[in-house]
């Protein structure tokens, strides 16, 4: 069955299997078997590498509707779609989206040739097999739920296989981790009842490619709940869970997009947006003071960047909001335009600080029609809107009142150049010492991407290479601390301490004690520079009655699927 399974893989996919410890498969617990020569000491002192330290130069190139038990059981882990769907009634008694559609509905609607494209492509067709990487979602029965590219119907047989082939090494008490070979790395990962695969021809490693599965599965969390989805399947194990996700495909895409550009996904950290250390403070303070019960988080960002975020005082006794909840939130609000229209009151889920409870997101633009600074206030109480609504009037008063908004549109990211460290042409920064009380998201910064890396592909390109260095210090086998790598077109550098972790690009010829002078400059800017480009202290607030409640909400209030706030309007 086995070796079945790997012939099909072969004719769907060219050469993907290749025989590894004997049988092409990685299981559960094997050794990882990276024979890397690469070595390096660690640096001498925190605050300057050596040059005459070792490391590594390298010159290679780099779903039934009837049955009432499931439809009750699936009401509150459905909750997120209803509210877009009921438009119309959420407006008749002032929730919801105000002056305009469901901002899922267009999610699935805008640009639609485009986004067509992708669920209507042949998947028999040369190009469908040349994608760089395809990501597929099913359940435990086989059943299809998402595929990046292809429509989950065509692709139903070739979830099956994938399934067959799970279960088939869980018959002999192992879990399937990953397949090899020479071109593509096939990485699966199971989640409750869920089973998602990933098959990639990139340089990436299982490790970072097993991530990226994680945020796919964070954002169907972030819909329907994880308690909802566990209960959905123990009811029903062949349940089309398409039903429940009709309608958010676009926002799956677009997180696998931002996955694919952004390197913040990588760095599991924020992006904040370069800002004078009194204006972030001044709004820290307007947000600071627009509060109301149960408000739990207060969020400012621009330009997709954070700008600012203050939360309730108790919640970083029970948790802290982590860099994944905060993406799941801009790919949330990023999906689609309608988010621009008006006021947006929708449940949303934080996986990673709880995965199985709602908040409730009130989400508005400040300055329409450029829609490039928005405000998200998140509670716990599902019948907040308006008291959340008053809040986001006094904080939208307050910043009118302090020329905010104009001072926010004047800031830019920075270029390269400003740093002033010749032969530097790009870096990523991601400090570590920050208090531990205020380490509550872990954030980090770099300059735009300028030439040579203006085009889509450089920074494609660009992006492999710090993926590549990301492994190889991240090594689960071979950890390292410094690399020094020349690659074809640039010399890349990493580095990583108890302080801070650094990826550095310069120019083809420049030397490693160039490099290592180079890196010892950019230190002393960006400790220059710290107050502007991260939020050092963050603000807090207190409320009244204890907001923390989403995350310790008893087993009742989980399970309660007649009154979940919008299931009731329909």
């Amino acid at each position: 069955m086995c070796y079945q399974c790997c012939d099909w893989f072969k004719q769907h996919r060219p050469h993907l299997v290749e025989k590894r410890d004997s049988n092409g498969l990685n299981m559960e617990g094997a050794v990882d078997s990276d024979t890397s020569s690469i070595t390096t000491e660690e640096p001498q002192t925190e605050a300057k590498p050596s040059s005459d330290q070792v490391t590594n130069t390298e010159t290679d190139s780099i779903s039934n509707t009837e049955d009432a038990a499931t439809d009750n059981s699936q009401s509150d882990s459905g909750e997120f779609v209803v509210t877009m769907l009921a438009k119309a009634k959420l407006e008749e008694q002032g929730l919801g989206v105000k002056g305009r559609s469901s901002p899922l509905l267009e999610a699935g609607t805008q640009d639609m040739p485009a986004y067509m494209s992708h669920r209507e492509e042949d998947v028999t067709a040369e190009s469908w097999r040349q994608h760089r990487k395809h990501v597929f979602v099913l359940s435990e029965a086989g059943k299809p739920i998402y595929s990046r590219y292809g429509s989950e119907e065509a692709l139903s047989s070739t979830m099956g296989v994938m399934m067959a082939l799970v279960s088939f090494v869980q018959t002999s008490d192992n879990i399937i981790r990953s397949v090899y070979s020479d071109e593509h790395t096939v990485v699966f990962l199971q989640k409750g009842p869920l089973v998602l695969v990933c098959v990639s021809c990139t340089r990436q490693s299982e490790q970072q490619l097993r991530g990226e599965l994680m945020y796919v599965y964070y954002q169907i969390i972030s819909m329907l709940t994880q308690a909802s989805i566990s209960r959905i399947f123990e009811h029903k194990k062949n349940y089309d869970l398409r039903r429940l996700l009709a309608g958010s495909e676009k926002i799956l895409d677009g997180l696998l997009n931002l996955v694919d550009s952004d390197p913040s996904f990588l760095l599991g950290a924020v992006h904040c947006l370069p800002l004078a250390a009194s204006l972030r403070d001044s709004l820290s303070q307007i947000l600071q003071k627009a509060i109301t019960s149960n408000l739990v988080f207060s969020i400012l960002i621009a330009k997709n960047q954070l700008l600012t975020i203050v939360q309730e005082k108790t919640v970083i006794e029970d948790a802290r909001l982590e860099p994944a909840d905060v993406h799941l939130l801009l790919n949330l609000i990023g999906a689609s335009s309608a988010f621009q229209a008006g006021e947006i009151w929708t449940p949303i889920c934080l996986p990673l600080f709880n995965p199985d409870c709602y908040f409730y997101a009130y989400i508005s633009y400040l300055d329409p029609p450029e829609c490039t600074v928005c405000l998200l206030l998140l509670s716990t109480d599902k019948e907040a809107f308006y008291a959340v609504a008053e809040c986001k009037r006094k904080i939208e008063e307050a910043m009118t009142a302090q020329n905010s908004l104009s001072l926010i549109d004047k800031a830019q990211s920075y270029s390269v150049s400003q740093v002033g460290v010749s032969d530097l042409r790009h870096f990523m920064y991601k400090p570590f010492d920050v208090p531990d009380n205020y380490r509550q998201l872990s954030q980090f910064t770099s300059p735009e991407m300028e030439a040579p890396y203006s085009s889509e592909e450089e920074k494609t390109r660009l992006l492999d290479l710090y993926r590549y260095m990301h492994s190889r210090i991240h090594s689960t086998s071979r950890p390292l601390k410094l690399i020094y790598h020349v690659a074809e077109k640039e010399t890349m550098l990493a580095w990583v301490t108890s302080k801070f972790e650094l990826y550095t690009c310069f120019s083809p010829l420049v030397t490693k004690a160039c490099a290592i002078t180079a890196i010892t400059k950019l230190l002393r800017w960006i400790k220059k520079e710290e107050d502007r480009l991260f939020i050092r202290y963050p603000p807090k607030y207190s409320t009244t009655p204890n907001p923390s409640k989403s995350s310790r909400s008893s087993k009742s209030d989980q399970q309660d699927s007649t009154d979940n706030g919008f299931l009731s309007l329909l």
